[in-house]
């Protein structure tokens, strides 16, 4: 597809985004400064006539001195499907990737990404790219394609993702992409969640079985029953606190009065050995 926005030859190609600067950069580095310099005037008089993108590559006509306009191809090595994959996957682990080249904004650090990747962005040398004229100028990069570079540093300042068409992607491609491998890690969260929520919900209810049939076995005429031995520490016997015993609650014998008198100091005795064999049992002692 053809791009309008081409330059009116109201271009100056001073650009601030640091993207646009590292591809520049690499003309910069060209030694044939008078032929760049040509290249430059070329594309802000408004010479290259039409770029069309074709896959990851670039199609351009530059009207030349011939009547007829020069045909220019440019690209880049794209990077295959499994590269894009694990480009993508590193992108999605942090959003402000993803908002600011929604928001036309290259991150800084984006290419910390393609490096984790074992990959660059951006073309090394000049000699990293790969380009033809029609012309017949035998030097590489010739004026038309350097018209085309610079044209290309004017496409990159409006949208940073034509850098990752020549790489092999679209915007929509890779926005899609993002949106998916977002869309697929939220839904993995909420079966995690809901998996969670599962389990716990399971083992209430097991509990609550296991609660229900201890309470069926249950023998209630046993309730008050205690096996296990109690702490001695937690035990505290004091005697009553007066002198009143069951026998002195209990009233006289009806005996004669010496009868009685013996009856009542038998049984005293009585009273107090079981009282103090009852202290010995709760304390778990021997008598």
């Amino acid at each position: 597809m053809t791009n309008p926005n081409l330059s009116n030859g109201n271009a100056t190609f001073s650009h601030k985004e640091w993207w646009v600067e590292r591809w520049l950069e690499l003309l910069d580095s060209y030694r044939f400064k008078k032929r760049l310099e040509r290249a430059r005037i070329y594309a802000r008089e408004g010479k290259i006539l039409s770029i069309e993108f074709k896959k990851a590559k670039v199609f351009a006509k530059v009207q030349g001195s011939d009547i007829n306009p020069y045909q220019v191809s440019l690209s880049l090595v794209p990077f295959t499907d499994e590269d894009w994959h694990y480009i993508i996957e590193s992108l999605a682990e942090k959003a402000i990737f993803s908002a600011e080249l929604l928001a036309g904004k290259m991150p800084e650090n984006i290419e910390e990404v393609f490096i984790k990747n074992g990959l660059s962005v951006f073309p090394f040398t000049l000699s990293d790219i790969n380009a033809c004229c029609s012309c017949p100028d035998k030097a590489n990069p010739c004026k038309h394609i350097g018209a085309v570079y610079y044209q290309l540093a004017e496409y990159f300042s409006e949208d940073p993702f034509t850098i990752f068409k020549l790489r092999g992607r679209t915007k929509e491609q890779i926005l899609d992409a993002l949106r998916q491998l977002r869309l697929q890690k939220l839904n993995q969260q909420k079966v995690l969640k809901l998996t969670k929520n599962k389990n716990s919900l399971t083992e209430i209810t097991e509990t609550s079985n296991h609660q229900a049939e201890e309470f069926k076995t249950l023998d209630l005429t046993k309730f008050w029953q205690y096996k296990g031995g109690l702490d001695s520490s937690l035990i505290v016997i004091v005697p009553p606190s007066d002198d009143q015993t069951v026998l002195n609650i209990l009233g006289r014998i009806t005996l004669t009065y010496e009868e009685a008198r013996i009856a009542q100091q038998y049984l005293q005795q009585v009273y107090k050995n079981i009282s103090q064999y009852a202290v010995m049992e709760a304390l778990n002692r021997k008598i």
